[in-house]
C-alpha cells in the first residue's frame, strides 16, 4: 500500500501507511511544527486521528481493502462486511450512504487513492501525494501558499465582565509571529478544552484563537442561564481582546448552535470590534425559534437542558430509553427532579416566564439589533432545511437582507443541525451532491477576506449558495429567497371531515362557498412528531403518512401534479380557526406525497393560540369566535416531480416537539385538561391559503 496524508481543513496533519495488519503513522505535533517518527498505528495514535477526522482508523486499512475489488470492477454499489454501503458517484468518487459522517472513496483509474469526510466545522482528507488534483486541496494551497505555523501552548485567561464575574478562556497564539494580528473568539457552554479540535486550525493559519467558557459553565463564575449574559458578555470579551497587545483589533466569531447564537448576541451590541462572524446552524429567540416556539413549550429540548444541566456538558444524559415516560411527567416543574434526580434552575426560570417578558427579551438578539437599527457585520450564514434552529438562521437572514454586495455569504443544504454530515436522513435520501467539501475553505476565506482585508477566490462567487432537493443541485442566486422564486398560493378546499380518505385539497383559488373541518384534540392522545429524542435532531424529515391517518389530522392535498413544482424559500400559512377551547395549539406541515404513499416532511411550524396576536400577553379564545392566524414555517428548496403531490396538514399536538397544551387557561402548569374541538375555516370570507415560492422554470 502507498503512502497517503491526511489533511484536515487543508493542513497536512499526518503521513499514513495502510497495510492491513502493519498500519503506520507519523503524526504532526502541532506545537513544534514538526512530524513525529513513522511509528505502528496505535491506539492512542487512532484516538488522536479521530478526534480529528471521526475516522477509525484501525478499520480503515481494512476497509480500503476490501472496497479495493468492488471498485475496480466499477460496481455500482456495494456493501462491505462491516455494513458499510457505497454507491458509485462518478468515475473518481464512491460516497458511502445512510450514516453520519460517511467516508467516501476518491479513486483514480479503478484504483482507491484517497478517502474524504465532511462536517459542519472541517473537511478531512487522505490522499496519496500525487492525487492530490482530484480534491479540495489545491483550493487550499492557493488560498494558504506558505507553511502552517506551530501553535504555542495555551494561557489560560480570566477575563473580567461589566459586573466583576471572571470568565475563563484560552488563548492560542501562533508561534513565530511578533506583531498584533487577528483573532478568532469562540464562546461555548460545552467546554473550551472540547471546542479546540475544531479551531486551532485558525492559529497554524496565523490567527490568535480565544475560546472562552460561557457564564456559568466549566470554569467560568457566575450563573449558567441560557441566554440572558450573552449580550453584554459578548461585548465586554471583545472589548478585553481588542486591547491586548497580540490583537490588532480585528475580532471575527465562529461557531454553531449556540456557539452561533453568542455571535448575534455580541453583534447585536453594536461593538466595533466585531468584523465578521461566521453563523453555523444559529440559535434564535425563544419564540420564534426554542425552547418558546410559537409560544409552546419545546419537550424537544429537554434532552439538550438535561445535557447542560450541571456545570460541565454531559452528553450521556441526553441519551435515554424512558423518553415516553420522562415527557410525560407532571406537573411539569417536577420533570427534572424526577428525570435526574436533580432540578434545573433554568427549566424552572423558562416555566416561569409564559409571555415574551423582560426574561426572555434580554436574550433576544434579533429585536435587540432591531432596536439598535440592525447591525452591520460582515456575515457568513450557514443552516439546512432540516435544522432544528433553523428559525434561528431565518432570523439572520431576515436580520441582514439589505446588506450589500460582499457583505453576506449564505450557504443552506440538505441538512440537519449536525450540517454536512449525511447523504440520507431518516431514510430520505438527500442527494449525492448533498455535502460539501469546501465548507471550511468558506469560513477561512471570509476571514481572509473581512479581517485580513484580502482578495479571495470566494469574493467573487454568488452571494446565496442552496441544494435544490429532488434536483441534486446545488444553485447560486443574488439574494435570499433567490429572485427566480415567485410568491404563489393554495388554498384550502373541498371537505376533510373524513381524514382517513384524505380528501381535502389544495387549490389555485379559494372556493366560493364556506366550509370547515373539525378535529377533536385530546391532550392525553397526542399526536407524534417523529424524532429519536436522544439523537438531540427535532427536525429531521420523516414519513407521516400513518400519523396522517389519525381523526385528529386535517389534510389537504393537490391533485397528482402535471409539472415539476419547484418550493423554494419558507412559506406563510394564513388560516381561520376556532375552538371550544380556550387555547390550543396548531401544528402545520408541508409533506411530499410519493406514489408509494409515503408523505415527507418538507417544512413545518407552531403556534400556541393564545399567542395569536403576539407573545407578549396571553388572549384566550372564546367559543364560536373565528381567528385569523399566522404561522411561518421552517424553510426548504425541493423539486416535486410530476405525478406526485404537494399535502398540506394540520393538527393540534406534535408530541416530542411541543409539551402537549393542556387546551386551559393554566397553560403547561395545569395538571387537568380538556378536550379541544377546533374548527378549520375555509372558502368564502376565509381563504385559508398556504403563500409559498415557486421557482420559475430555468431557461
Amino acid at each position: 500500500m502507498e503512502s497517503m496524508e491526511l489533511y484536515v481543513s487543508g493542513i497536512y496533519r499526518a503521513k499514513v501507511i495502510l497495510e492491513v495488519g502493519a498500519e503506520q503513522v507519523s503524526l504532526l505535533d502541532p506545537m513544534k511544527g514538526e512530524f513525529g517518527p513513522m511509528q505502528p498505528l496505535t491506539e492512542e495514535a487512532c484516538t488522536a486521528l479521530c478526534a480529528l477526522t471521526k475516522w477509525d482508523f484501525s478499520k480503515m486499512a481494512q476497509r480500503l481493502a476490501q472496497a479495493a475489488p468492488f471498485v475496480e470492477q466499477g460496481a455500482q454499489s456495494f456493501t462491505l462486511p462491516d455494513g458499510a454501503i457505497y454507491e458509485k458517484k462518478d468515475e473518481n468518487h464512491y460516497i458511502q450512504r445512510q450514516i453520519k459522517f460517511p467516508v467516501d472513496l476518491i479513486v483514480h483509474h479503478g484504483k482507491i487513492v484517497g478517502a474524504q469526510t465532511a462536517n459542519r466545522e472541517n473537511v478531512s482528507v487522505l490522499v496519496q501525494p500525487d492525487k492530490k488534483d482530484l480534491t479540495i486541496l489545491p483550493r487550499w494551497e492557493e488560498l494558504y501558499p506558505q507553511k502552517p505555523y506551530a501553535i504555542e501552548q495555551a494561557v489560560v485567561l480570566q477575563i473580567p465582565m461589566r459586573d466583576g464575574i471572571l470568565l475563563a478562556a484560552d488563548l492560542w497564539l501562533p508561534k513565530g509571529i511578533q506583531e498584533p494580528i487577528p483573532c478568532v473568539l469562540v464562546r461555548t457552554p460545552y467546554g473550551r478544552q472540547a471546542a479546540a479540535n475544531n479551531f486551532l486550525s485558525y492559529v497554524q493559519r496565523g490567527y490568535a484563537v480565544v475560546i472562552q467558557d460561557v457564564r456559568g459553565r466549566n470554569d467560568s463564575e457566575g450563573d449558567w442561564c441560557p441566554s440572558y449574559c450573552e449580550t453584554e458578555d459578548g461585548s465586554d470579551t471583545l472589548d478585553w481582546i481588542a486591547e491586548q497587545s497580540w490583537c490588532n483589533g480585528s475580532i471575527g466569531t465562529i461557531g454553531g448552535s449556540y456557539l452561533g447564537y453568542v455571535q448575534w448576541a455580541a453583534a447585536a451590541s453594536g461593538n466595533p470590534h466585531l468584523k465578521a462572524i461566521v453563523s453555523e446552524v444559529t440559535a434564535g429567540n425563544a419564540f420564534d425559534d426554542m425552547p418558546r416556539s410559537g409560544g409552546t413549550l419545546s419537550s424537544g429540548t429537554l434532552a439538550w437542558a438535561f445535557s447542560v444541566s450541571q456545570r460541565k456538558m454531559n452528553a450521556a444524559l441526553m441519551e435515554r430509553d424512558d423518553w415516553d415516560e420522562v415527557l410525560a411527567y407532571r406537573p411539569l416543574t417536577e420533570v427534572c427532579q424526577k428525570a435526574l434526580g436533580y432540578d434545573i434552575p433554568f427549566w424552572q426560570e423558562w416555566l416561569a416566564h409564559p409571555c415574551n417578558d423582560e426574561f426572555w427579551k434580554q436574550g433576544d438578539w434579533y429585536q435587540r439589533a432591531m432596536d439598535r437599527g440592525g447591525v452591520d457585520v460582515p456575515a457568513l450564514i450557514m443552516s439546512g432545511w432540516f435544522d432544528d434552529n433553523g428559525m434561528g438562521t431565518t432570523q439572520a437572514l431576515d436580520l441582514t437582507k439589505d446588506y450589500p454586495a460582499g457583505k453576506r455569504k449564505v450557504i443552506l443544504g440538505p441538512w440537519m443541525h449536525s450540517g454536512n454530515a449525511n447523504y440520507d436522513l431518516h431514510g430520505v435520501e438527500m442527494g449525492s451532491n448533498a455535502l460539501r467539501y469546501d465548507i471550511d475553505l468558506q469560513y477561512f476565506s471570509w476571514f481572509e477576506q473581512h479581517l485580513r482585508g484580502r482578495k479571495v477566490r470566494c469574493s467573487d462567487e454568488a452571494p446565496v449558495e442552496y441544494f435544490t432537493l429532488g434536483q441534486n443541485r446545488w444553485k447560486t442566486a443574488e439574494q435570499w429567497p433567490p429572485e427566480r422564486a415567485k410568491q404563489t398560493a393554495l388554498y384550502l378546499g373541498g371537505s376533510c371531515a373524513n381524514t382517513s380518505s384524505g380528501n381535502g385539497l389544495l387549490l389555485k383559488a379559494s372556493p366560493e362557498a364556506e366550509g370547515t373541518d373539525t378535529i377533536t384534540y385530546d391532550p392525553a392522545d397526542p399526536a407524534t412528531h417523529i424524532i429519536d429524542v436522544s439523537e438531540n435532531e427535532i427536525e429531521v424529515p420523516e414519513d407521516y403518512a400513518q400519523q396522517e391517518q389519525r381523526s385528529d389530522y386535517l389534510c389537504y392535498t393537490t391533485p397528482p401534479l402535471e409539472q415539476d413544482l419547484v418550493i423554494t424559500g419558507d412559506a406563510m400559512v394564513e388560516l381561520f380557526v376556532s375552538s371550544d377551547a380556550p387555547d390550543t395549539d396548531i401544528v402545520v406541515r408541508l409533506t411530499q406525497v410519493e406514489p408509494s404513499g409515503r408523505s415527507i416532511k418538507l417544512a413545518d411550524g407552531i403556534l400556541d393560540m393564545k399567542f395569536r396576536e403576539g407573545f407578549e400577553q396571553e388572549i384566550f379564545m372564546e367559543p364560536g369566535q373565528v381567528y385569523p392566524i399566522h404561522i411561518r414555517t421552517t424553510k426548504i428548496s425541493v423539486c416535486i416531480p410530476a405525478g406526485q403531490r404537494l399535502r398540506f396538514t394540520v393538527t393540534s399536538s406534535a408530541k416530542n416537539l411541543a409539551f402537549p397544551n393542556s387546551n386551559t387557561k393554566r397553560g403547561y402548569l395545569d395538571t387537568e385538561t380538556q378536550i379541544a374541538h377546533n374548527t378549520l375555516h375555509y372558502g368564502g370570507k376565509y381563504p385559508a391559503r398556504i403563500l409559498f415560492r415557486q421557482e420559475e422554470p430555468e431557461k
